[in-house]
């Protein structure tokens, strides 16, 4: 099938991508010229895992095009999907500006009978009110049905997603589109669930509030266990044996950042409230993950009285492994912090560097190494557990610190294995392995 994508974010590139490697002939429209043009030359403007490999392949067979051109992206395509971002705004509410716009655009260029598919994140009722624009500004001659297909990819494991997921929603109020939709998706083979538009728009806020609430509720058992003397990793997998409960999502950290989590709880309150209805237990979800961002600090504070003037080791800026993305991540949280409170921070990550420097203080020193992060720190601070950092040996902290001094925001060591080195080490919701001075400095 012709299929048009409007948007080459995370969402919609990978979309578009996925959707021509099963086969459909795609073009994906960007008004952003820099980003059309890498594309073109088979570049990908973002890191995910398998992507930059399926573009080359699927542009080399002919199947994947972009273009910068609304006119030529969206001739001749019987499926339009929509995937333009809609970030929160300062109330936390979903901002969107670039999807009505979008829907102005393709209204003013469908001749013919087309399905509009919507896969940005967009709160409960936002596809009747496209419809609505839709019908206001077409041609008379041309019919059109709106359909919510919501997106439940991973950041770092997006193309397993698509093609290995559990579920494909597909929110309609008519049959005909529903079942078009539901043609363009057979060949991934992966279950589809029919509901309406707006059961489907539900869906994936509650999935995602569902989740968070998982992470923000272990780390506040985690908290419980560090003063009751208990382990969490102990207690959660014990936890996680329970059918009805589950193991994903129960690993202690200091919390979920991203560009979903974060955007779609606080927009699932608003839209509660939009109804009078006080969402109190996602209002606590968010308020523990906010808390928990800063715990490092906290923990660092505590063990040195002040921060000032201490070379602090910051490995890992992306919110989590195989992305380069930061927004939401913990580090901007920690890194403005100990700016804040007088350290010097010198900051690793394989990948998202060039992310952080957009947004994180002049101050921040960075390096290309693992080792050169850590070289003369008096502490080192992990906040995303790269591979890159849980592969190296825990003596590299030994022989490069200027004190051995680790605090673990992701549990990548095990504490048997810590305990094997003269190191100091802080994790969450496990005992903290103390030395005397005598030892750090042997």
């Amino acid at each position: 099938m012709q299929i048009a994508v409007i948007g080459t974010g995370y969402v919609g590139l990978v979309t578009g991508v996925c959707l021509s490697e099963v086969g459909h002939q795609v073009t994906c429209i960007d008004i952003d010229i820099n980003k059309i043009k890498l594309l073109k030359n088979g570049q990908s403007p973002i890191y995910e895992p398998g992507l930059q490999e399926l573009i080359q392949k699927n542009t080399t067979a002919d199947r994947l095009h972009f273009t910068n051109d609304f006119q030529e992206g969206l001739s001749g395509a019987k499926a339009i999907y929509i995937a333009v971002g809609t970030p929160a705004k300062r109330d936390g509410t979903a901002n969107l500006e670039a999807l009505e716009q979008v829907g102005i655009e393709i209204a003013k260029r469908i001749s013919d009978y087309t399905v509009i598919i919507t896969k940005s994140t967009v709160p409960i009722g936002t596809n009747d009110r496209l419809r609505s624009l839709v019908a206001e500004h077409k041609q008379k001659s041309a019919s059109f049905d709106v359909v919510s297909n919501p997106e439940f990819l991973r950041e770092g494991s997006a193309i397993f997603d698509t093609f290995k997921g559990d579920r494909i929603i597909i929110g309609a109020d008519s049959d005909k589109a529903a079942e078009i939709v539901e043609e363009i998706n057979r060949p991934f083979e992966i279950p589809i669930y029919r509901t309406t538009i707006r059961s489907a728009e539900m869906i994936k806020y509650a999935s995602n509030a569902f989740l968070a609430t998982k992470i923000s509720f272990i780390n506040e058992i985690s908290n419980l266990c560090e003063k009751l003397n208990a382990d969490i990793e102990e207690v959660a997998y014990g936890m996680g044996m329970d059918k009805r409960i589950g193991g994903q999502f129960l690993k202690a950290g200091i919390g979920y950042g991203g560009s979903c989590f974060p955007k779609d709880t606080n927009a699932l309150v608003q839209i509660a409230g939009n109804i009078e209805h006080e969402f109190e237990l996602l209002k606590s979800v968010i308020e523990v993950n906010n808390e928990q961002q800063g715990l490092l600090v906290k923990k660092a504070r505590i063990r040195f009285g002040t921060l000032k003037g201490l070379r602090v080791a910051v490995l890992g800026l992306a919110f989590k492994p195989n992305t380069d993305d930061i927004r939401e991540a913990a580090s901007l949280v920690v890194i403005n912090q100990l700016i804040k409170e007088g350290a010097h921070v010198v900051a690793y990550d394989p990948v998202a560097i060039n992310n952080a420097k957009k947004v994180l203080p002049d101050q921040v020193e960075y390096t290309d190494s693992f080792e050169g992060a850590i070289q003369e720190a008096d502490c080192a601070m992990i906040l995303t557990e790269w591979e890159e950092v849980t592969n190296q040996p825990i003596s590299s902290y030994v022989t490069l610190m200027k004190q051995p001094i680790v605090f673990d925001g992701r549990n990548c060591y095990h504490l048997d294995e810590v305990e094997q080195f003269p190191v100091e080490y802080h994790s969450i919701g496990r005992r903290s392995i103390i030395l005397n001075t005598s030892e750090i400095l042997c």
